[in-house]
């Protein structure tokens, strides 16, 4: 060992110097640093595994916005869509009560107007009735006297003389309804003894309607079922003159 500039001594004394070092940097230095490595490493695999989860959640979470997304468009579309039904419905039934009210209204009308025709030809007659009785009087002085007058004015207007009608007397005629047109209207015991000559003509469930024509002048006109009888003035005046041609 001489030989080769070697002292033993001194070479078992580093061998055993380094023995130490290597020890004391295992047990101080080498190990803490391979434990921190280690759980340096299990952090980063702890994160990397966190940011997968993180991210698979993230997508799953988009994916159930979107499905939400949809079915809120959805729904919305289907709420609007009902909506949009519901509002046709509620304004076709608002016009359809406008429409019915403004037929109430006009019906009302036309039926006061109907009224007041009615009430206004009432009280011509009456004007009449006084015309007439006048120039009676005038005419032929006392030879008829006022009540006389009346009765004539009456079964002029009416049809009716001695209590029935003069144009049923000898016509067959039978049917469901009656239509019975004078040139003034009829008052309520005029209206009943027209009933009264129509009972037999008509079925026990016909029914009888009044209307006024002042255009036939007086008597009336009657209508049962198909066949009409022609009583009025005025027909009987154009009769007249088609006989006079």
């Amino acid at each position: 060992m001489e030989k080769l500039g070697l002292n033993l001594g001194f070479l078992l004394v580093q061998i055993v110097n380094f023995a130490i070092i290597f020890v004391v940097l295992r047990a101080w230095v080498y190990k803490p640093i391979i434990k921190m490595l280690d759980e340096r490493r299990a952090k980063i695999a702890q994160g990397l595994e966190d940011a997968r989860v993180a991210a698979d959640a993230r997508a799953s979470a988009e994916e159930a916005a979107s499905k939400i997304m949809e079915d809120a468009q959805a729904k919305g579309a289907e709420l609007l869509k009902d909506a949009t039904s519901r509002a046709e419905l509620l304004q076709k039934d608002l016009v359809n009560d406008a429409q019915k009210i403004i037929e109430k209204d006009r019906e009302n009308a036309l039926a006061e107007v109907e009224e007041e025709r009615l009430r206004q030809l009432s009280e011509m007659r009456g004007d009449v009735s006084a015309i007439a009785i006048a120039a009676a009087q005038k005419l032929i002085g006392e030879a008829l006297d006022e009540k006389r007058q009346h009765s004539l004015l009456t079964e002029f207007f009416s049809g009716i003389k001695g209590g029935k009608l003069q144009i049923i007397d000898s016509e067959k005629l039978v049917g469901n309804s009656a239509e019975v047109t004078s040139a003034l209207p009829l008052t309520i015991e005029e209206q009943d003894q027209v009933k009264k000559n129509l009972a037999g003509k008509i079925g026990d469930q016909g029914s009888i309607s009044f209307h006024v024509n002042p255009a036939i002048l007086g008597g009336i006109v009657l209508r049962i079922g198909d066949n009409i009888v022609d009583g009025s003035v005025a027909g009987q005046l154009s009769n007249l003159q088609k006989a006079l041609i």
